[in-house]
């Protein structure tokens, strides 16, 4: 009897599968007057496929068979999926004028313009084997031209870097509001701005992408902002800014059960990052196995500077290469009216090679210089007076440090510790502080710290030793 009824339950099952199966219409998009041929405009015509496949019951599934579809900005909806075959291209265009944002998603980015946008839609995958390349660098150059003629003044040009805002360039992706997303297996490059960017969307998958992002400055892998159930895994990063960077715009909100693991990445600025925007939050948050290298700045960023909270962080096992600092922790004040919280944070499991020079040598696209002398400049995990760091643990840290310290260069004393700038409402970054008098870990304003087989060891002779403790407490050293 037990047997017939799962035999019956079994069946069901399959009739069901292949009933859900069945019910996702398959669109291919040549048959829909979208042409292949990389120069033909199809913005209009893939939409109208998506638009199909969204009325479908069950939704739909858009095919790109082998060929290369230039297009401007594509709406993605509800329980559609977008599939690229193998030597299919997306390929975005270079007119600035091909981009819009959707109008209830504007002013809450750096930049809601996108080659992918979408706003409060749900069930929705984009996947397969071919390539999303947003020709990024030629639009970028196009959106300066255009400012330099005065036919589209970009109000926040930042004359300084000579480049149009973020606000001015499209992303690759822009998502916001939604739950349910699938990314998997596609290879992307070329965007104009931050790459993959997702704003308050839950229950988001990326995975087994291969994502070059080095078209221009400011160009992120992954963003996740304020997102809940986020899992990104098998993922290969190379970007000219921050590899893969959590952020919180939206007071009260938190990025929340987030799990980054098995990622492979070079950054021209951090590998992985909290913030710097930080008004809601972080919590629940797992970094594990990954690979970095060739990266300019940290090779673990936590920031927390304003007003929001960071909570119950696990780091483990992350394997950093050519990179030029290990840790980098800070709870600042810069928005809000009191600075926030920065507590329970367990970093284990970390090795770490540091060079002497730059990191990123011989890259198109690099870190800008310091403007200051500087020797090589540790880990540090800082709070700032009154509101402190709390209860971070430190175990099996590994940090092969440059050294080659000179006095002769920018020489700071342990008597002199207090001039050390607190810079309480400053940009967090591992150089904030300049120079600093240890070479292994700097640390200041901070309760509960451990620390347990943590070594920092010198390639070369350095005059510093290798931790300074400042308003520390609760210090345990195993």
């Amino acid at each position: 009897m037990i047997r017939n009824i799962a035999k019956i339950l079994f069946v069901s099952l399959l009739l069901l599968t292949a009933t859900v199966v069945k019910a996702e219409k398959i669109i291919t998009v040549t048959d829909m007057n979208v042409v292949g041929d990389g120069t033909t405009l199809n913005t209009k015509a893939i939409q109208k496929a998506i638009d199909f496949a969204h009325a479908q019951k069950g939704g739909g599934c858009v095919v790109f068979p082998k060929g290369k579809y230039l297009t401007g900005t594509l709406v993605m909806k509800s329980n559609v999926t977008l599939k690229i075959e193998k030597d299919a291209v997306i390929l975005g265009s270079t007119n600035p004028y091909d981009y819009y944002a959707l109008e209830e998603t504007k002013g809450k980015d750096n930049s809601a313009l996108a080659l992918i946008v979408a706003d409060k839609v749900q069930n929705i995958k984009i996947i397969g084997e071919g390539l999303i390349d947003g020709n990024g660098r030629e639009l970028a150059l196009n959106i300066d031209s255009l400012h330099h003629i005065g036919e589209r003044v970009d109000p926040n040009y930042t004359t300084r870097l000579n480049r149009p805002n973020e606000t001015m360039r499209p992303k690759l992706f822009f998502m916001s509001n939604s739950e349910n997303i699938l990314v998997e297996g596609l290879q992307l490059k070329n965007s104009a701005c931050w790459g993959l960017s997702f704003d308050r969307c839950n229950n988001l998958t990326l995975k087994y992408l291969y994502f070059e992002n080095r078209a221009y400055w400011n160009n992120d892998g992954i963003d996740v902002t304020d997102g809940k159930h986020v899992r990104i895994s098998h993922c290969y990063i190379n970007s000219a800014d921050d590899g893969i960077c959590l952020k919180s715009y939206h007071v009260g909100e938190y990025c929340d059960d987030i799990e980054i693991s098995d990622c492979e990445i070079i950054s021209s600025a951090s590998a992985v990052k909290f913030g710097t925007a930080s008004w809601g939050g972080f919590k629940n948050i797992i970094v594990r196995n990954i690979k970095v290298k060739d990266t300019y700045r940290s090779a673990i960023a936590i920031e927390c500077v304003d007003g929001g909270h960071i909570d119950n962080v696990l780091v483990d096992n992350i394997h950093a290469e050519n990179t030029g600092n290990a840790i980098f922790i800070r709870l600042g004040h810069r928005y809000n009216e009191k600075p926030g919280t920065l507590k329970n944070v367990t970093i284990r499991n970390l090795y770490v090679d540091i060079p002497f020079g730059r990191p990123d040598e011989g890259y198109d696209m690099y870190g800008p210089a310091l403007s200051f002398f500087h020797n090589p400049i540790p880990s540090s995990i800082t709070g700032i007076p009154g509101h402190c760091v709390e209860n971070v643990t430190l175990e099996n840290i590994e940090v092969l440090c440059p050294g080659k310290a000179s006095k002769g260069m920018a020489y700071v004393p342990l008597s002199r510790i207090d001039k050390i700038p607190e810079n309480i409402n400053k940009y967090p970054e591992f150089s904030m502080f300049g120079e600093l008098p240890a070479y292994g870990i700097f640390v200041r304003h901070v309760r509960g710290l451990k620390m347990k087989n943590v070594q920092y060891k010198l390639k070369a002779h350095d005059f510093r030793p290798p931790y300074v403790f400042d308003d520390v407490e609760g210090l345990e050293q195993l």
